[in-house]
């Protein structure tokens, strides 16, 4: 039996929005995508602090009916009975550790030095705090490399939730100044994530 569509609300350019999308083809999920704009201010609006009071995307309306914030909470909630999240309690905890890591070291480190110089365009590439994030997002980085040079993936010898998670912001990082070619574990990863049956580009 075919599962029933679930609602996406996003922005156009957002990878936190990418990540569910990600999953989703990767699993073969039916997902209806509505992307609003930050610009116009479609966040701010009552009817969207309605479905999510923090102003944020991505939500996900769930199979259940109630709307879900956080890419880490939908990736989990969607992975649930899946390939993607692994059965036992230690790598399910590995997995937990990764999104912890992408979270706290990795995603605003990569994301908002690409954020401001090249969608925003308001920060030079060598602006102190464009070079304050990346030092920080290459020590992420680094820390990746390691891993990836012992293991093709972060948890177990297939992908999972922590691999969809790292991927986008990973693999835009040179809008933001980043020169992966220094990673060359992390490029080969990259490549095996686009690979896969049912990736998703961001556009």
């Amino acid at each position: 039996m075919n599962q029933p569509a679930l609602e996406l609300i996003d922005t156009i350019y957002t990878g936190n929005g990418w990540k569910v999308r990600l999953l989703c083809g990767y699993l073969g999920i039916a997902l209806q995508r509505r992307s609003l704009s930050i610009v116009e201010g479609d966040l701010d609006t009552e009817a969207f602090r309605r479905i999510n009071p923090w102003g944020q995307v991505p939500v996900l309306r769930t199979r259940e009916g109630p709307w879900l914030a956080e890419s880490a909470a939908i990736l989990w909630y969607l992975a649930q009975g899946t390939a993607f999240l692994p059965a036992d309690a230690l790598a399910q905890a590995q997995v937990l550790q990764w999104l912890s890591f992408e979270q706290t070291q990795h995603m605003a480190n990569l994301a908002q030095p690409r954020l401001w110089v090249t969608l925003r365009g308001t920060m030079a590439v060598d602006a102190p705090a464009v070079l304050a994030w990346r030092e920080q997002g290459n020590k992420a980085l680094a820390h990746m490399e390691a891993h990836l040079q012992r293991h093709r993936y972060f948890v177990g010898d297939r992908p999972s939730i922590a691999d969809v998670a790292l991927f986008p912001y990973t693999c835009m990082a040179q809008q933001g100044g980043y020169e992966l070619r220094c990673y060359p574990s992390v490029r080969r990863w990259l490549e095996r994530m686009q690979a896969l049956a049912g990736y998703v580009p961001l556009l």
